[in-house]
């Protein structure tokens, strides 16, 4: 006797930047065993959201990012938990400071991940969280023991832009093509093409969502 299929892992995805938030949903999407049902550009509406839904169609895990218009994703994640504990929230952030870490694990987040964190990660952590587990990338997972321990690191520079990369950047992470950045810029598409490149390289990336996602996390954008 066969055994019943195992339902989807029903995930909401909030995010404020376009981009990031439709590579996120482009990655979940093409997942096995995992479906994204909503997906929110700030905090009140991931909230609505979640509480929106019929009991048994709620969304299982919300992805959250923290720093959002409207609601911030702590304050998202306290509300969303308030309203229905059974919802599962893991933070997926460009942000690891103390602050950020300890405020989203105090507003009952089962997980704290990097965005820059690999694809396979992510999709584990969804995985993770959905099934009841603690996740924490390894460097938060570090400056939780140091905290406690009262120690500190310090951080290496980040990389630096050039003002005309940051332009182009900042255009790249608000959606905009390589066609509709060259016509803001009134510069060539081969010139964004070449400032793209060169952001890649700086940030050890290969690609745009992942020198979004880097950039914020080094608080260039």
């Amino acid at each position: 006797m066969s055994a019943e299929p195992t339902a989807p892992i029903r995930v909401l995805v909030a995010d404020d930047h376009p981009i990031v938030r439709s590579g996120i949903v482009a990655l979940l999407g093409a997942a096995p065993g995992i479906e994204v049902v909503g997906e929110a550009a700030d905090g009140a509406q991931a909230v609505a959201l979640a509480g929106a839904a019929a009991p048994d169609a709620r969304p299982d895990v919300v992805l959250m990012d923290l720093r959002m218009p409207v609601l911030g994703g702590a304050e998202a994640t306290a509300a969303i938990l308030a309203a229905d504990p059974r919802i599962r929230v893991l933070v997926l952030t460009t942000y690891e400071s103390d602050d950020h870490i300890l405020g989203a694990i105090e507003a009952g987040a089962s997980g704290y991940l990097l965005k820059a964190a690999p694809q396979e990660e992510i999709i584990a952590g969804v995985r993770s969280v959905a099934a009841g587990q603690t996740v924490l990338a390894p460097s938060i997972a570090t400056k939780l023991v140091q905290r406690m321990r009262g120690g500190s690191t310090a951080s290496p520079p980040p990389p630096a832009l050039s003002a005309r990369e940051t332009e182009v950047l900042r255009l790249v992470a608000a959606g905009r093509s390589n066609p509709e950045i060259a016509r803001a810029l009134f510069i060539g598409e081969a010139t964004v093409k070449t400032h793209l490149q060169h952001v890649f390289e700086k940030l050890g990336v290969s690609d745009r969502t992942r020198a979004v996602t880097r950039a914020m996390e080094l608080s260039l954008l």
